[in-house]
């Protein structure tokens, strides 16, 4: 294996790796039924954050040497290839997806009670612009078979948001007297 063998399988590989690890942090957190994120979720999603930072670091390495320049002209390239618009702007919206996702685990350990403390415009601003990164980066920019697994993760946010869309920042149950 060569060295753009390899680092096309990190860059590929972390990033995949990554977006299922969200995908399962959220299915974890909405599955509580309590908006608290849980143990179990905090480390999906940590993990699933530190993948994206290595998909980062890999691209950086394998692709763009470290340049940003470089990063947003292959940005451009691929948009054009994609809407036909050469514009390598869509780097700035990933680097914005790298700092929500840190600040996104940050505030889940920094409180267990998960998204109940949180305003509610500001939790489906942030689930609309990760759905909304994902949908591009793994559905609209994917190539191949691994489109479909971009969309499933996709609809699988929509399935495990939807039903929690009220009760994101309301306070647990409380069971009723018998």
């Amino acid at each position: 294996m060569g060295r753009m063998d390899i680092g096309e399988w990190l860059t590929r590989g972390a990033v995949w790796l990554a977006l299922t690890l969200y995908v399962a942090g959220e299915m974890v957190k909405t599955a509580r039924r309590t908006g608290e994120s849980g143990a179990a979720s905090r480390w999906l999603n940590s993990f699933g954050c530190a993948a994206f930072l290595a998909h980062v670091a890999s691209a950086f390495e394998f692709y763009h040497a470290w340049s940003h320049s470089a990063a947003y002209a292959s940005t451009a390239r691929h948009t054009k290839e994609v809407f036909g618009w050469n514009w390598g702007g869509g780097i700035y919206f990933n680097y914005l997806f790298a700092l929500l996702w840190i600040g996104d685990v940050a505030w889940a350990w920094a409180n267990p009670t998960g998204y109940r403390g949180r305003p509610r415009w500001s939790i489906r601003i942030a689930r609309s612009f990760f759905w909304f990164m994902m949908l591009n980066g793994a559905v609209v920019f994917a190539r191949g078979a691994v489109r479909g697994y971009g969309l499933i993760l996709c609809l699988t946010l929509v399935v495990c948001w939807w039903p929690n869309r009220k009760r994101m920042s309301r306070p647990p149950d409380r069971p009723q007297p018998a």
